[in-house]
């Protein structure tokens, strides 16, 4: 029972909404929200307007395009820590090749292992045991305009296998699969000076996981996909004429933009409210207004301003060897409540690096809490 009790809070722990009796419901594979690199986990969360090593592909493809230069990186968490469950653990492998004359070409196989499963009756009786876990494999691209603005795009299958062959309800669990399309840009101005030192500004916007619903069963339900909307801006300042020493702050401000749509079905003495996905297109236009939710007690109205995430940080370097980092990030209380301060450093050395995130929850006994990433990156 601890082992599907930690399933349950693993798959729902990034859902916009985790329940909702109205316009939302719970988005599928959720594990495509999870910040995969320690780096910008460490700024609390931020990287739309950074974008500049493989992990682009996640942040802003468009990043891409500024690129030209060979990296795979490889990012591992023991997940939700605070359980002390050795199998539930992320993994995020990622890889960028230069193409003269074409350009950056980007790939990366995110994976989320859930761990085994114990499927019972009623009556506490073993029936089967089960694996879950959740991947994606995808390849980004990044394309010049011009010398400061580029435009990215990525594609990615998805794969979720969260209790295959088990029944319920009379349904049989079946693995869910589907596409998902991220379309973004990103700004980078030329450097300027405040003061005696240079600084640059940035600014991108990067709509992720665009694609079909994912359906489990045999019946009509289908989860939307968590279709994410962020945009971000971010300023390098040179602290020194040099450039030994440099700063960038920089925000993220996201949203999802997926909903979910009520419909009647009849049953033996009358009918029962259920939920399928509105279709992508449409809940990118529809996603802009209120929404209500339940909340596990009552219903409550969610604003348009109650919807959007944040999050801010700061990195400092010392002569591209050495950074520091720090962030905060938060969410409305109805609108999932994550609220935490992150820390963070990195170290490079020739083609070598390592980064490393620590999230602390302003909550001792929150699922995130303690969480730890763990970065190598390897230049060639």
């Amino acid at each position: 029972m601890k082992k599907v009790y930690l399933l349950a809070i693993a798959i729902s722990l990034f859902v916009f909404p985790a329940v909702s009796n109205a316009q939302i419901g719970i988005t599928a594979v959720p594990f495509l929200q999870i910040e995969p690199d320690s780096r910008g986990a460490a700024m609390g969360n931020t990287g739309v307007a950074i974008a500049d090593n493989a992990a682009a592909m996640f942040w802003n493809p468009a990043g891409l395009a500024f690129q030209k230069d060979n990296q795979i990186s490889i990012t591992h968490s023991n997940w939700l820590a605070n359980f002390n469950v050795s199998d539930l653990f992320y993994d995020y492998l990622v890889g960028k090749y230069y193409v003269e004359g074409i350009g950056t070409i980007g790939g990366h196989i995110t994976f989320l292992n859930l761990g085994e499963q114990e499927n019972r009756d009623g009556a506490n009786n073993l029936l089967s045991r089960f694996n879950s876990y959740e991947v994606a494999v995808g390849l980004s691209y990044g394309f010049p305009v011009n010398d400061n603005l580029a435009i990215g795009a990525g594609l990615r299958v998805i794969y979720s296998s969260l209790a295959n062959g088990v029944e319920v309800d009379a349904q049989k669990v079946n693995p869910g699969n589907s596409v998902a399309l991220d379309l973004s840009y990103l700004y980078k101005s030329d450097p300027f000076y405040i003061g005696a030192n240079k600084a640059r500004f940035s600014t991108g916007l990067n709509l992720s996981n665009l694609g079909p619903a994912i359906q489990y069963t045999d019946n009509a339900q289908k989860d939307p996909l968590p279709t994410v909307l962020r945009f971000g801006i971010a300023l390098d300042y040179d602290l020194d004429p040099e450039g030994f020493n440099r700063i960038t702050i920089a925000s993220d401000v996201s949203k999802i933009m997926a909903r979910n749509e009520a419909f009647e079905v009849p049953s033996a003495d009358s009918t029962i409210t259920e939920y399928r996905a509105v279709g992508p297109i449409q809940a990118l236009f529809e996603s802009w207004g209120p929404y209500t939710r339940f909340n596990g007690q009552e219903n409550v109205e969610l604003s348009l301003m109650q919807q959007f995430m944040i999050g801010a940080g700061a990195e400092y370097w010392y002569n591209n060897l050495f950074a520091l980092r720090g962030g905060f990030y938060y969410e409305d209380p109805e609108n999932g409540d994550r609220k935490y301060i992150t820390f963070g450093a990195g170290l490079r050395y020739n083609s070598f690096g390592i980064d490393f995130s620590y999230i602390k929850t302003l909550e001792s006994d929150h699922p995130l809490a303690n969480t730890l990433r763990f970065s190598v990156l390897l230049n060639f």
